[in-house]
């Protein structure tokens, strides 16, 4: 369904999977133009998630177009029916950013249509856009919904700024920040090498990660999605053309001629983060510090980069607290129209049953001594080194 409005904007809902694919091009070259873009928005990343994911029928590519047919912007949803009706993004548990596409130099503009499109293609249905990054896009778009509209609390991610690693050593206590070092030369000293992989072998590398990252996990609780085929084959069909296009980096740890751990960081124009990993157990034995080790070499892609954020991604697991991060809460944006306005209430409710529901059981096991930290269970994006599921491995 095409629609144009005035300005001569033309919106469009695409729920083709043949003319996803094609839009490629078009949203790589937006998805430049889109300042706030995480790489959670890239086409291949997207597209490789609705291959693996989707649903057949339930596709709902909202754009807007200028004149000559360029996209302007762009909301990645899909319909689903369960707990309630709604468009929802594309991505799902496995992305740890969600957003819509806006050109920059036509925002306000860009914004305002898409909010026009967005309203006409719910009908019955709520638009509920979760783990919105603040600053994201598609704040703009709710700044302009014109129908009832809520904004609640989503996942909670800890960000470091995007410096060297001696800059993020810098930033703690002196007693910690001589620990760090000698974990660094640890690592030195035992002979670990680090190797960024080439676009052509990023497969192999793939599938030497998934390995390792089942081997760490043996005989502990683990994020089970990460052993699924389905994310296997997302992984390898979407990290390949990210790797080509700048928007991630695969980085192979060898030690004695062998593979001992391998990285995925995702990169944007403003944002990296460590995405998922693997390591061999054996790298614990030896007394190297695979956290240490992880958060080194993401911090060397963001410096080449001129990236200002290094994310540590969701969750609040106590090591990530240790190199003195900024908690930074997620959005998650509800849009309805008047017809819809008792599913957003229905949602506010139910994210507030849950958040006092957290509460008690946070107050119950301080009581009662058993507190073990605030893991942050969303089945994010990567495992970190002492949890088995939440933000960012590195």
């Amino acid at each position: 369904m095409t629609v144009t409005i005035p300005g001569a904007l033309r919106t469009e809902v695409v729920s083709d999977e043949t003319a996803f694919a094609e839009l490629a091009p078009a949203w790589g070259r937006l998805y430049r133009r889109c300042g706030a873009a995480t790489p959670f928005q890239s086409h291949a990343w997207l597209h490789s998630w609705w291959l693996s994911y989707g649903v057949p029928g339930r596709l709902r590519i909202v754009v807007v177009r200028d004149p000559e047919g360029e996209l302007l912007a762009a909301a990645p949803l899909m319909r689903v029916h369960r707990p309630l009706p709604a468009l929802v993004p594309l991505g799902g548990a496995i992305s740890d950013y969600g957003d819509v596409l806006l050109d920059d130099d036509t925002a306000d503009e860009a914004a305002a249509a898409l909010a026009e499109a967005l309203s006409d293609a719910a009908r019955t249905a709520l638009i509920d856009l979760r783990e919105v990054r603040p600053g994201g896009a598609a704040e703009r778009v709710y700044e302009r919904w014109r129908g009832p509209r809520r904004q609640v609390r989503d996942s909670l991610c800890l960000e470091l700024p995007a410096v060297s690693m001696d800059g993020l050593v810098s930033r703690l206590p002196a007693a910690k920040a001589q620990r760090v070092r000698a974990k660094l030369r640890k690592l030195t000293s035992l002979g670990v090498e680090r190797r960024v992989v080439r676009p052509d072998e990023v497969d192999a590398a793939l599938a030497r990660l998934l390995e390792l990252h089942q081997l760490q996990w043996q005989g502990r609780k683990v994020t089970s999605e990460h052993l699924q085929p389905r994310f296997r084959e997302h992984l390898a069909r979407s990290v390949g053309p990210m790797v080509r296009s700048g928007d991630a980096v695969v980085t192979e740890f060898r030690l004695d001629d062998s593979v001992v751990a391998v990285d995925l960081t995702l990169l944007s124009g403003r944002l990296a983060g460590g995405y998922l990993y693997g390591a061999h157990p054996g790298l614990r034995k030896r007394k190297a510090d695979v956290a240490v080790m992880l958060l080194d070499a993401c911090a060397q892609h963001t410096g080449a980069g001129g990236h200002s954020t290094l994310s540590l991604l969701r969750g609040d697991e106590p090591y990530k607290h240790h190199w003195r991060p900024e908690p930074v809460v997620n959005k998650r944006l509800l849009l309805a129209r008047r017809l819809t306005a008792p599913l957003m209430s229905a949602v506010v409710c139910d994210v507030a049953a849950r958040s006092r529901g957290k509460e008690l059981l946070r107050r119950l096991r301080e009581r009662d001594g058993t507190a073990t930290g605030n893991g942050s269970g969303n089945g994010g994006g990567s495992s970190g080194p002492e949890t088995g599921n939440g933000g960012g491995g590195s």
